[in-house]
Order: C-alpha cells, then sequence, then structure tokens
C-alpha cells in the first residue's frame, strides 16, 4: 500500500497518521526516537505491508508487472492499490478525497520538526503536487509510477509500468475488490491492539 492508503488506514488517530505515513524513512533503531503513539504507527505500516505483500489478491496483481519489473512488482502495486481506493465510491466521492487529503497534510504539518528530513522533502512535493488526491486520476498514477521508479536503485523507466496498468486496469481493479475489505479488517484489528 502506498500513502493514501497508509493515511486512510491510520483511523483519523494523528500520530498513528504519522507513523504509518514515515515508515518508510525509519531504519533500525531510530524509530525509537520518536514517540511511543508514533512507533504504533511506525508498526501498523509495516503490519500492513506483510500482510498486502501475502494476500492472494496482491500475489496475482503482482505477475502482471513480474516480467517487466521482477521484484519491484511489489512497490507498483502499491502505487497501483491508492488509485482504486482513491476511486472506489464505498471509500470516496471526488469531494471526500480533496478534504481528506487536505487533512492529511495539515496533521502532517503540525509534526514537520520531527519528520525525518528524507520524508520531509519527499512531503513537500507531496502535498505541493496534492499527490493523495490526484491519485484519482491516471495521470497521477503514471507520475507517482515515475517518482518511485526514480527513487530505487536498478530501475530506468515506469512507462511499461503504466502501460500495463492501463491495459489491465479491469483486472487489477478486480484484484483490488478481493483484497480492500480483508486489508481494511486486517488494519483495524491491529490498530485497536496496538491504541
Amino acid at each position: 500500500m502506498n500513502f493514501l492508503a497508509h493515511a486512510y488506514l491510520s483511523f483519523k488517530d494523528p500520530d498513528i497518521l504519522v507513523g504509518n505515513m514515515i515508515s518508510d524513512f525509519v531504519k533500525g533503531a531510530s524509530k525509537f526516537g520518536f514517540s511511543g503513539n508514533i512507533q504504533k504507527g511506525i508498526m501498523l505500516h509495516r503490519e500492513i505491508d506483510n500482510f498486502t505483500d501475502l494476500h492472494e489478491a496482491t500475489k496475482k496483481a503482482k505477475e502482471i508487472f513480474r516480467p517487466a519489473y521482477r521484484l519491484y512488482s511489489g512497490a507498483i502495486m502499491d502505487v497501483i492499490y491508492d488509485h482504486y481506493i482513491a476511486t472506489d465510491p464505498a471509500i470516496f466521492d471526488e469531494p471526500s478525497l480533496f478534504s481528506f487529503s487536505e487533512q492529511t497534510y495539515e496533521v502532517l504539518d503540525q509534526y514537520s520538526t520531527v519528520l525525518p528530513p528524507n520524508f520531509l522533502l519527499l512531503f513537500t512535493y507531496m502535498k505541493r503536487e496534492n499527490w493523495l488526491y490526484n491519485n484519482r486520476h491516471p495521470e497521477g498514477i503514471k507520475k507517482s509510477l515515475a517518482g518511485m521508479i526514480r527513487r530505487t536503485t536498478y530501475l530506468t523507466e515506469s512507462t511499461t509500468a503504466y502501460n500495463l496498468f492501463i491495459e489491465h486496469y479491469v483486472p487489477l481493479r478486480e484484484c483490488y475488490a478481493d483484497f480492500i475489505q480483508d486489508v481494511k479488517e486486517f488494519a483495524k484489528d491491529k490498530f485497536d491492539h496496538l491504541t
């Protein structure tokens, strides 16, 4: 799951949201430099990622990207899942997604002094270009995939990933439909346990 999914699966808890959003930018023992509740958000993020990777629907979806992207097929699916969350009428309509995105940025701004520097730099672009909201549009996913590829060591292009996303739009949406309720229930159970 990518940034929109992790924000959504923070269940409106500000500390959990911060930890959930910064988790990939926190390595090793550095997590202990954050408050206990932010640490819980970091743990929740990692539990969600593990659940996502092992889910049968995700495994099926990754096969579309595996020939071209191998181990990065999971990271590509994380980005693509954000599009389906952003366009899922059971979760967001367009105004509520815009409002949710703005509220998420406001919370993160309030914690700017504790955000890891590498996340803070990325967050500047996220907020300015409204990534969370723009995931609704295929063009937003195209940009997100390009940004993800730029941050990798071994990949050089994202056009193939975007083209595969468009070509397999319906079966990928079906994988999302088979997955979303399971991950929501899993994340809520972990959230309740942690908090």
